[in-house]
């Protein structure tokens, strides 16, 4: 598996420290290593987070729930963990 270094959470500063409660996954208490990755450009991070946020929230005729498992489905029928 490859593995792309990351700026350790506690040391972000700036903008990406700003980003960092906005990513932060409340289940776990810290950020998924997708996010982290996207820590490496601040403009990626923010992108991604607010496409998520999106997604997620900008369809009234879904449910959450239903985003959800849409969002599991397809994952899996992508062999994607994440």
């Amino acid at each position: 598996m490859p593995y792309i270094e990351t700026p350790p959470e506690d040391e972000w500063e700036g903008e990406l420290a700003d980003l960092r409660s906005r990513v932060t996954d409340p289940r776990w208490g810290r950020v998924d290593w997708i996010m982290r990755i996207h820590a490496l450009d601040v403009g990626s991070l923010d992108a991604h987070d607010r496409l998520y946020r999106q997604a997620m929230s900008g369809t009234s005729g879904l449910r959450k729930v239903d985003r959800e498992m849409i969002a599991l489905i397809v994952s899996q029928a992508n062999d994607c963990h994440y």
